[in-house]
């Protein structure tokens, strides 16, 4: 960490959150409905291939990536009804937290600071699944993926959610766990915390964040130390 980021985290009055493989265990249910979808047209999917090359990317992009590669017989919007049909599925069911979470957002609420979700995820979905975790009522607002006009690793989502709570992007921390969100939270030119979900960042995203942490929880501690 930079002198500079080490004596600005006083400043900090906004934590965003990512959804996906941050505060929400879902990266393993998104592995388990790609393998059910190319099984389909009789291809295999490991979770090596998944951590490398679609971990974090949009399900547009991931789809997209999955008709080129495997010259799969259907077209995109037709791909996206049959992915969005196991996504409901798995909403339905219920997604639990990531360790820590609860008690960070406790911290975070009882400490003052807004609290914002910026997500790829639509709407319905992202709703439901902070509700079903009774979650929902911790943030201030919400940005979802049909709000923005770039994914990341453009800044647009971050960008957004800053506006949405009228911070400065120089006052906010962002909680992220993919290399793409590392980038666009950089981009936004907001510091960035990273706890890793299925795959580590490489050295050239890990030198853009403020921290590594092992959990949600970690942050607490992280903040408390800077106060």
């Amino acid at each position: 960490m930079t002198m500079e980021a080490e004596i600005r985290i006083n400043d900090i009055d906004t934590v965003i959150f990512d959804l996906d493989g941050l505060l929400i265990d879902s990266e393993r249910s998104f592995y388990d409905m790609d393998e059910r979808f190319l099984k389909h047209f009789g291809h295999s999917f490991s979770l090596e291939d998944y951590v490398r090359f679609h971990c974090g990317k949009t399900i547009i992009d991931n789809i997209t990536l999955f008709i080129q590669k495997y010259a799969l017989p259907i077209t995109l919007d037709e791909g996206l009804i049959m992915i969005n049909e196991e996504i409901e599925k798995e909403t339905q069911k219920g997604i639990p937290l990531k360790k820590g979470a609860k008690e960070l957002l406790d911290y975070l609420k009882i400490n003052g600071y807004k609290i914002v979700l910026a997500t790829s995820s639509v709407k319905d979905r992202a709703l439901t699944i902070l509700e079903k975790d009774g979650v929902l009522d911790y943030f201030d607002a919400c940005v979802f993926g049909n709000e923005v006009k770039a994914g990341k690793p453009h800044p647009d989502v971050f960008l957004k959610a800053a506006d949405k709570v009228n911070a400065d992007p120089d006052t906010c921390l962002v909680l992220e766990d993919s290399e793409a969100g590392i980038k666009a939270a950089h981009n936004a030119g907001m510091r960035v915390i990273c706890i890793p979900d299925l795959k580590e960042p490489d050295h050239d995203h890990i030198i853009l964040t403020s921290a590594i942490l092992h959990s949600l929880d970690e942050v607490i501690t992280y903040l408390k130390r800077r106060r």
